[in-house]
């Protein structure tokens, strides 16, 4: 999809960094504002994909033993009670 880029960002980066985005660039052959970007987009996902992703995580997950129905039951039932 695309969107217009309607905001400017100045980030002020060691040499070592820019080298780093330089190369990144040069090996996809884009434009170092299109890795920058992306990182941004990996490292502060939108809302939505911050969802996607835990559900992802969630479904991912390996599954684990919950116990008998009646005696999780009856420990809840315990707690809400206080004992």
């Amino acid at each position: 999809m695309l969107m217009l880029k309607s905001r400017r960002l100045q980030v002020l980066l060691d040499d070592e960094q820019f080298r780093r985005l330089e190369a990144a660039a040069a090996r996809r052959k884009v434009p170092v504002a299109v890795i920058v970007r992306e990182a941004l987009d990996e490292k502060v996902p939108a809302h939505a994909e911050r969802r996607r992703a835990a559900g992802k995580r969630i479904l991912s997950a390996l599954p684990m033993d919950v116990g008998d129905p009646d005696d999780l039951r009856a420990e809840l039932e315990a707690m809400r009670d206080g004992d």
